[in-house]
């Protein structure tokens, strides 16, 4: 496929799971689209578009270096985006009256304090205020550090550019490796910005705003805000804290090396996964890491102990996803553990020994032959007998291998279907059995959703549509069309749940979301939605699919969400305040460095 972006005006996505925005053939894959299809984009202007492109990512990079400048409270450095005078209103700084949202969280706005105006909660229409009369930089700023100071602490700070235009005159320096301005470069644009953390009570707070911004690319290197106007600007706040993070205290603050560095420099990443390991009633923790496994086990006091060397586990071999399952039926929990090489099997002794302890079965139960580029696994019965079969997700090597398709690839690596034939014995059916998936896949999911009795399987594909693999007894076969759910995203995870307490299990598949690759297809296709253009689809993040019945679905997500979700992976179904009501918890991020460029 030819690349309509060569340059570094290109979308920097994920290594391992790269948009096809990152090249924009946008006519040429529209013949490709599965209906309804995208209009070809309309008439551009090349090479200026690749001017804007490169202007805009030399200013999203300058706000994220502001956004590490608000999370460390660094004024001095927040100084260097405002010249000395600056068209904007004093800056929202004391948060108006807190009022009950839903459940546990609460919302307030903000207002200013003397004579600047007042922003409740409420968005207002793109274009509707005027820029104010010039205010001092120092009086601009005051606002800013007292909403600040609003904050105990400060999680993570963002500006975001989701819209910019930029003065027919503006340039960027040709060719430079990190896409730069040329000084007095101008233009407009829509940036939204959030902030993170605990409010002066200790209550967890999400501060969120939407501002219209005129910029300019000054002599010190730095884009400068010349206006600055608040659309909309409000915040949530949680009346309860459900969750805290004790990972270090709890025991399991192991640190690992950096992705990318000696030690951790393999392409995939790796998991944990929970069960009773010594049979005590309470829940332990398997992890995977570059080099060795932890095995982690609950002392009942909130804390857990390693228990790798005791137990065997920490010089076993290692992989990428660890499964829990009883696969020999004995009462204990066992590792299967999908693996880029050959599948593992560790079989718990505690039942045969009376001692926590696990070997090697990798060879013996015939999983240690197969190979994959596996990178996740599931367990379900496929044939009704009693006895737990596991399914791999196999992707392929990302930058030795590029995909044939930016949605719907096929040149992925077959997938495992290991089914238990019992004496601690696996054979591999995925090819009989047709569910051995040619595409990138990334995560699987077992569940009845016909309620027929028989479990189906869900699988989520990179590069790719998803698949609904609905069990026929022998075989099974793909309907993922038919009952709604095939969905091109750039699949990293699934989960199935009652999200509307019907009694019906639904889908939630997390996809990618990416701000950059909207904002370059809002150019291109101004007038469509993901609904009806494959390649803003690509872009737009998680979906949520409602069982109506018989197994089959639709697309609930415009209705009941957004969720965009980021780099978003796996995740899943919870009822997080025990209300009886699914909540939906999606995990997300990449790689990100101290100034967070390279997120």
């Amino acid at each position: 496929m030819r690349k309509l972006f060569p340059s570094p005006a290109t979308l920097r996505l994920c290594a391992a799971c790269a948009l096809l925005l990152s090249n924009l053939s946008a006519v040429r894959l529209a013949a490709q689209a599965p209906a309804p299809q995208p209009a070809p984009a309309a008439r551009v202007d090349r090479p200026r578009l690749e001017v804007i492109e490169d202007l805009s990512e030399s200013l999203a990079n300058d706000l994220l270096e502001l956004s590490v400048a608000t999370r460390d409270g660094d004024m001095t450095r927040t100084a260097e985006f405002f010249p000395a005078r600056v068209r904007a209103g004093a800056f929202p700084s004391r948060p108006t009256p807190a009022k009950p949202s839903v459940k546990w969280i609460l919302t307030h706005g903000w207002e200013a304090d003397g004579a600047g105006a007042t922003v409740v909660n409420a968005s207002v229409p793109r274009g509707a205020n005027a820029a104010p009369p010039p205010l001092t930089r120092a009086d601009f700023l005051r606002g800013w550090a007292a909403f600040l100071s609003h904050f105990s602490e400060i999680e993570d700070a963002r500006f975001k550019v989701k819209e910019a235009n930029f003065d027919e005159k503006a340039s960027a320096v040709a060719g430079a490796k990190v896409p730069t301005a040329v000084v007095g470069a101008s233009g407009k644009a829509r940036v939204a910005f959030y902030v993170i953390g605990r409010d002066t009570e200790g209550r967890r707070e999400w501060a969120r705003g939407t501002a219209m911004v005129e910029v300019r690319y000054d002599k010190s290197s730095r884009w400068q805000f010349d206006s600055f106007t608040l659309a909309s600007f409000d915040s949530m706040v949680a009346g309860t804290d459900l969750f805290s993070e004790v990972a270090v205290p709890a025991g399991l603050g192991a640190e690992l090396p950096a992705w990318g560095s000696p030690g951790n420099g393999g392409f995939m990443y790796h998991g944990a996964a929970a069960a009773d390991f010594d049979g005590d009633g309470w829940q332990d923790l398997f992890v995977t890491a570059p080099s060795r496994n932890y095995l982690y086990l609950n002392d009942r006091r909130g804390r857990f102990r390693d228990a790798s060397d005791e137990a065997g586990v920490r010089a076993l071999a290692t992989g990428v996803a660890p499964l829990a399952l009883d696969y020999d039926n004995d009462g204990d929990a066992d590792l299967f553990v999908s693996n880029v090489g050959a599948q593992i099997l560790f079989e718990n002794r505690l039942k045969q020994d009376g001692k926590l302890r696990f070997d090697d079965a990798s060879l013996e139960s015939g999983v240690g032959g197969v190979q994959a580029v596996g990178f996740s696994a599931v367990a379900g019965d496929v044939n009704g007998d009693g006895l737990p079969d596991v399914y791999v997700t196999s992707y392929n090597r990302y930058g030795q291998v590029t995909p044939d398709s930016w949605f719907r690839a096929t040149n992925g690596t077959p997938n495992l279907l290991f089914v238990n034939q019992g004496r601690g014995e696996f054979r591999e059916e995925a090819k009989r059995r047709g569910v051995d998936d040619p595409r990138w896949s990334y995560a699987a999911q077992f569940a009845d959703v016909d309620g027929d009795g028989r479990q189906d399987l869900y699988v989520a594909n990179d590069f790719g549509e998803k698949a609904l693999f609905m069990n026929r007894g022998e075989r099974f076969v793909d309907e993922a069309k038919e009952r709604g759910v095939l969905d091109p995203g750039n699949g990293m995870g699934v989960s199935f749940g009652d999200y509307n307490n019907d009694g019906l299990l639904d889908v939630h598949a997390s996809n990618m979301s990416s701000t950059a690759g909207n904002r370059i297809l809002g150019r291109l296709f101004p007038n469509q939605g993901p609904q009806d253009n494959v390649l803003k689809k690509l872009a737009a993040g998680n979906n949520l699919f409602e069982n109506t019945g018989g197994g089959r679905f639709r697309d609930v997500t415009a209705e009941v969400g957004g969720f965009g979700g980021g780099w978003a992976w796996g995740g899943g179904f919870i009822d997080f305040d025990n209300d009886g009501w699914e909540d939906i918890y999606t995990p997300n991020g990449f790689i990100s460095g101290k100034s967070m460029k390279d997120t």
